[in-house]
This record gives structure tokens, C-alpha cells and sequence, in this order.
């Protein structure tokens, strides 16, 4: 379903906000709309929040935590904020951060970028009968995103929740593209790296009793995730970004929990490219990953 046939279909009026009262038994943020956390099924028909939509909820709500305040910064002077959410999924990220910034402030836009087209479908539907006009939902992956000649040439804001494995750093690579102010991440299912340190194990083995970090399987997982993400922090500062790590809810309610907030400050950090390259080099990765850093300097 394309925007504009959603968009042809008649509003639905969202339901008034939750009252005080509610809204604090709830744990909902002040003006959130409730007919929209019924459309999204965090809530129920009857206005019932069950333990797996709180922690669904209680992820979004932290992450608009972080994200509130750049937008605020961002928009200042009528600036349109453009946003990208990457691996949107159901867009409850999106929404939400609609219906309690873009609706009120009545300028800026949201792409949901998704590759499950129902998803997309239902997302557009949901924005029209919301009459959340400044939503677009585009059914293709990250990397297409960024080449599509379609897409506003910069972002302000890009975010990935749980985006799995490489679709992270497609959204590392889109925001480096649209010259984003602010990315965003919060890392999900990465593969990639464990799947190198997997293949060159016995090599490194014999060559370094550090191997002994990722001998067993399990720890091979854990290493590669911890190793792409270090990466990933040390190729956003080489690319002129500060960064800042932390975790985006307690661990009970998440095991995908690293988040990733990078502000764009035009400092490339030449001392972290160094490091990069130092990393994928005693980690044997540097064939292998070279496509992920298209953008890091000639080493001196």
C-alpha cells in the first residue's frame, strides 16, 4: 500500500490522551494518546497493560529518554527535524516518538524504514486513521534506504532498535550518507564478527593465549558482539562523532541492552582510526570487515 492510498482512507480521530490518573497507574508519559497504544497492542481493549507490553514500553519510553532531548535541540529556530527509523518493525519507536514530539511541535518527519512489508502495510494504515500525516513507511532494506534517490538528501536523526546483526552498521553507513547530527543504536543478533573469530580459531590459537576469550562457543558469540561494537563506537569517532555508550533499560528487561548515542561534532579522532585498524589487525578481521569502514583515512 503506498502513502498516499493510505493517506486517501478516511481519519479515525485518536481518543483523547490518558487522563492523570490513569496515565500514572499506566506508567505513560503525559499526552500520550491512548487510542494509538491500543492500535500498537501495548494496551488492551480495555485499557489493561500486561508484563510483556510494559517492557516493550518501559524499552521505548527510555529511549525517548535520550532521543527527547536532541530532538528539543534539533528543532530549535523551526527546524524540521527529519528522522529514520531503521528496522522499524511494528514502529512503535516511531509512533511514539510522534505522538509525543512531531504531533505537538507540528513540524518534521519520520521514515520507518522495514523489509516486512505486512509490517509496512499496517504501519501506513495505522498512520493515516491516526491522521499522523509527517510518517512515511518504506518496505526495503537499510542499504537500499540509502541509495534511494527519493529519500531527502540528510537526516537529522537516525535510529536502529534491535536492528539485527549488520543492519546496524547499514545504519551507521546510511547516517554517515545523510550527514546525520545524531545516530541513535541499539545493537541486536550480531553474527558477523563471531563468524570470523569462528574460522580463524585455531590460527589464533596457536598464535595468542587471548584466543583462549573466544574458544568456547559461547564465548566466541559474546566476544564477536562485544569486538562489533567497539568497532562501531571507534569508526563513528574517527568519523567525527562523540560518543557515548550506556545502557538503555536494566537487564531484566532486556538482554539486547547496549546503546549507542552518537552526536556529530566534525572532530574526526585520527587516534581511533589507529585503534580500529590496531583491533582488526590482532583480530585477523581486516579482509574481512574492510567493507564496513569505507570511509576510515589512509593509515600514515
Amino acid at each position: 500500500m503506498s502513502r498516499a492510498n493510505a493517506k486517501a482512507q478516511p481519519k479515525v480521530q485518536a481518543k483523547a490522551s490518558a487522563p492523570a490518573d490513569v496515565a500514572q497507574q499506566l506508567e505513560l508519559r503525559p499526552g500520550q494518546s491512548i487510542a494509538l497504544l491500543k492500535a500498537l497492542h501495548i494496551l488492551t481493549r480495555d485499557g489493561k497493560l500486561n508484563q510483556d507490553s510494559r517492557r516493550k514500553l518501559k524499552q521505548v519510553y527510555h529511549l525517548y529518554q535520550f532521543i527527547e532531548p536532541l530532538l528539543a535541540e534539533l528543532s530549535a529556530g523551526e527546524h524540521a527535524v527529519t528522522l529514520a527509523d531503521h528496522g522499524a518493525g511494528k514502529s512503535y519507536l516511531g509512533f511514539i516518538l510522534y505522538d509525543l514530539f512531531f504531533k505537538p511541535l507540528g513540524r518534521g518527519e519520520i521514515y520507518g524504514i522495514e523489509t516486512r512489508a505486512p509490517l509496512v502495510e499496517s504501519s501506513q494504515q495505522l498512520a493515516a486513521e491516526l491522521g499522523f500525516d509527517r510518517m512515511e513507511f518504506l518496505n526495503m532494506s537499510v542499504a537500499d534506504s540509502t541509495r534511494a534517490d527519493f529519500m531527502p538528501g540528510r537526516f537529522d536523526v537516525v535510529t536502529a532498535l534491535h536492528a539485527c546483526d549488520t543492519a546496524t552498521d547499514d545504519a551507521i553507513a546510511f547516517g554517515l550518507e545523510k550527514q546525520a547530527r545524531a545516530m541513535v543504536l541499539v545493537p541486536c543478533c550480531q553474527a558477523e564478527v563471531a563468524a570470523c573469530l569462528r574460522q580463524g580459531k585455531a590460527l589464533s590459537l596457536s598464535r595468542t593465549p587471548l584466543a583462549e576469550l573466544w574458544r568456547h562457543p559461547i564465548h566466541t558469540r559474546e566476544m564477536g558482539s562485544q569486538i562489533t561494537n567497539v568497532l562501531r563506537c571507534l569508526y563513528l569517532e574517527s568519523q567525527g562523532y562523540q560518543v557515548t555508550v550506556t545502557e538503555l533499560v536494566g537487564w531484566e528487561h532486556s538482554m539486547k541492552n547496549e546503546l549507542i548515542l552518537a552526536r556529530h561534532t566534525g572532530q574526526k579522532k585520527r587516534s581511533a582510526a589507529e585503534r580500529l585498524r590496531a583491533i582488526l589487525g590482532e583480530f585477523g578481521l581486516g579482509e574481512a570487515l574492510a567493507h564496513r569502514y569505507p570511509n576510515l583515512p589512509a593509515s600514515a
